[in-house]
């Protein structure tokens, strides 16, 4: 595969239209598709080397590579009915929206009775990470298919793990993200703690900083909580998706049911488009009488 190419990506939210104005500056072609037009058309006018289009065959026939980043199982299944006879024979389908170990199963079974090359592959990180090309992908699938697809992935990531030959990359997916909604609700809750105790957060994260509890991650969030600076990284409703996708798959977790109720509280009071700081929101605010 070339550097410079073809590359569809089905999808135009936060983290395709960041993943397609990416790819574009690196030098492959780009074909933005969205069920909504006017999104990756918007996305595209202020991209270099990206091309919206409009009807989804139209974006992956002659592409390399596919990557399809929608919202659930549901949408990619949808998207991909019309699309999968429309690839190319040696195209490789990268799936990287967050669905969850059954729905990975079921499209990785779409694929193979298409006899299409599939690599389950969903990111940690969101959109600023894909903007800089430090995704880390979690990677499942044949070695040789993601030979042919590593290129486009290295130039949307830092890392490319290859964690398995199925889709234990959705698993992998799901956990991290329990982790991360999980050690968000937890950093908001020690900020309340730090109130009660008057332990400045400045002193509390220079005590983090200096040993090994330090999170990077986290960390950022004290900003961003502290100033009420919720401008998505990644949305509060999406993690309330994955939280859900984590209880379909595992035992019951009391720890993932409190955390599953901070989002859900957070979502009904309209921040669910905002970034999963938010929940430090709904924590200040006085109960209800």
């Amino acid at each position: 595969m070339s550097h410079t190419s073809t590359v569809a990506v089905l999808g135009a939210g936060s983290l395709g239209a960041a993943m397609a104005t990416r790819l574009g500056e690196t030098g492959h072609e780009v074909r933005l598709w969205n069920r909504t037009p006017d999104r990756a058309r918007s996305v595209a006018e202020n991209a270099t080397g990206v091309m919206a289009v409009s009807t989804v065959g139209n974006a992956v026939s002659g592409a390399s590579v596919v990557i399809t980043v929608l919202r659930d199982g549901a949408a990619v299944t949808e998207a991909m009915a019309d699309a999968i006879t429309r690839l190319d024979n040696d195209a490789v389908w990268v799936q990287a929206s967050t669905v969850g170990p059954r729905s990975a199963a079921t499209l990785a079974g779409q694929a193979r009775d298409h006899g299409v090359a599939f690599l389950d592959a969903p990111v940690s990180g969101s959109t600023a990470p894909a903007r800089q090309g430090s995704l880390v992908w979690l990677v499942a699938g044949p070695e040789d298919v993601l030979t042919r697809a590593r290129p486009v992935l290295e130039d949307l990531g830092s890392s490319v793990l290859h964690v398995g030959t199925g889709v234990e990359g959705s698993a992998v997916k799901i956990a991290v993200n329990a982790w991360m909604a999980a050690s968000t609700v937890a950093m908001s809750d020690v900020l309340a703690l730090c109130d009660a105790l008057g332990v400045d957060h400045a002193t509390f994260t220079r005590a983090l900083e200096a040993g090994p509890l330090a999170m990077p991650y986290e960390l950022q969030k004290v900003s961003a909580m502290d100033d009420a600076s919720y401008t998505p990284g990644f949305a509060v409703q999406l993690a309330l998706k994955d939280i859900d996708l984590a209880a379909a798959t595992a035992a019951p977790s009391p720890l993932l049911q409190a955390v599953r109720d901070r989002l859900e509280t957070t979502v009904a009071a309209g921040h669910d488009d905002d970034d999963l700081a938010a929940v430090d929101y709904v924590r200040k605010q006085p109960p209800t009488a």
